[in-house]
């Protein structure tokens, strides 16, 4: 019996939407480790980059120095993050996305030929600007694209792309000492973003939502505002906390270490931060449907601010079990995020979607920004490294707040 022409047609379209799907999740994966890693090597390779940028300068300055070029990237971050998600709302996911990954890559391989520190901090900065716009773009095109069933599992693993990309940077950072060298890596996300504009299926509810005009309510509009500030908050609180660590860990870890240059010790804390989040991350969606989103949350919470203590409370001296508290620190930070990135685009309508996606992720890398900055005044004022760092734990507390007074409240469309 021959089967039907159109059942066959039928056939081959769905197996054409899945391949385009994949491709598109495939893609959205890269960005976010290119990100990750970028993000994160010059955490790893701080220490030596002021040094030979800086040979004149006295320890102290140094601080100074790293305070610059890490506070003004996680500056750049979150103003891009407002821009792009804007930026993804008016030209198109897949462009936004595309071009954010380009520039990103870009700025990180001009690092490798800064004459100076001060260009190492115009490059980071214009990197930051652009890599805020991976983050926000790529669970909002997720979210648009896939299928409902498995949407929350997809989203979930497309998040531990950034941790992946953490723990390759303290990889790269143990493979290659020349920090020259190792920001070449940067023509990587040229790469994809030449591929993306290509390859990348663009979402029909952003296409759709073009030729519409949008009017909404008061009560609607009131709605919004409020899932804005919860979701800021909530995203904020976990951002501020850890990132405020993550960019100092391995200097902490250095000042901890008396007997060693740290190399070593330095790219492997950054490959258990990474190995964490990565987990957790691919277990979020599952986390998730199991026990819903808001004790999921509670929970991380909770696990960050007891792990912040015992990491950075207890430990005077370097041991191997600063690496367990760290694998766990990172194992609730990556559940954290693919839960909030399975959420926050669902609390918004498509037509506002990736603006109000964006201020939710990066409204607190404002308050990161500075609060980095000032770590180094705050190394002196509050006696070392260790206790600085406790300080970010407390901001958790208004996050496990926020969280456990949380509804359910998303929008599929």
């Amino acid at each position: 019996m021959m089967i039907p022409e159109s059942l066959v047609t039928e056939k081959k379209d769905i197996e054409k939407i899945g391949i385009l799907l994949w491709i598109s999740f495939g893609l959205c994966f890269l960005c976010n480790i290119s990100a990750g890693l970028l993000s994160t090597l010059m955490s790893v390779y701080l220490p030596v980059v002021v040094k030979d940028l800086s040979q004149e300068v006295k320890a102290d300055e140094l601080n100074y120095i790293s305070a610059y070029i890490n506070s003004l990237y996680i500056a750049g971050w979150a103003i891009g993050g407002f821009a792009w998600g804007f930026i993804s709302d008016t030209i198109g996911r897949v462009r936004a996305l595309a071009l954010s990954t380009g520039i990103f890559g870009l700025f990180t391989v001009l690092i490798s030929f800064a004459p100076s520190w001060e260009w190492v901090v115009v490059f980071r900065l214009l990197s930051g600007l652009a890599v805020g716009g991976i983050l926000v773009i790529t669970p909002t095109l997720l979210s648009e694209i896939w299928p409902v069933k498995s949407r929350a599992v997809i989203i979930g693993i497309d998040s531990i792309g950034f941790p992946i990309g953490i723990f390759s940077s303290g990889l790269v950072n143990v493979l290659v000492s020349d920090w020259h060298s190792a920001f070449l890596i940067g023509i990587v996300p040229v790469g994809i973003a030449i591929l993306s504009l290509r390859a990348l299926q663009e979402s029909h509810d952003w296409q759709k939502t073009k030729s519409k005009v949008y009017t909404s309510n008061a009560g609607e509009n009131i709605a919004y505002k409020r899932n804005l500030i919860k979701g800021a908050i909530i995203f904020g609180s976990m951002l501020i906390g850890l990132w405020g660590m993550f960019s100092w860990i391995p200097t902490w870890v250095q000042s901890l270490l008396t007997a060693s240059d740290g190399q070593a010790e330095r790219g492997i804390a950054m490959m258990l931060l990474g190995a964490g989040g990565l987990t957790g991350g691919f277990i979020s969606g599952w986390v998730s449907n199991s026990l819903g989103v808001r004790k999921s949350m509670m929970l991380c919470f909770a696990g960050c601010i007891l792990m912040s203590f015992l990491l950075f409370g207890l430990n005077t001296t370097f041991s191997k079990v600063i690496y367990i508290e760290l694998a766990v620190l990172s194992l609730f930070f990556g559940i954290s995020q693919g839960l909030l990135s399975i959420y926050i685009p669902q609390l918004f309508p498509v037509h506002i979607r990736g603006t109000y996606t964006g201020i939710c992720f990066n409204i607190g890398r404002i308050v990161t920004a500075f609060a980095i900055f000032f770590v180094a005044v705050m190394v002196t004022g509050l006696g070392g490294y260790g206790n600085a760092l406790l300080t970010f734990a407390g901001i958790f507390v208004a996050g496990f707040i926020t969280i456990s007074l949380m509804k359910n409240e998303t929008k599929n469309n």
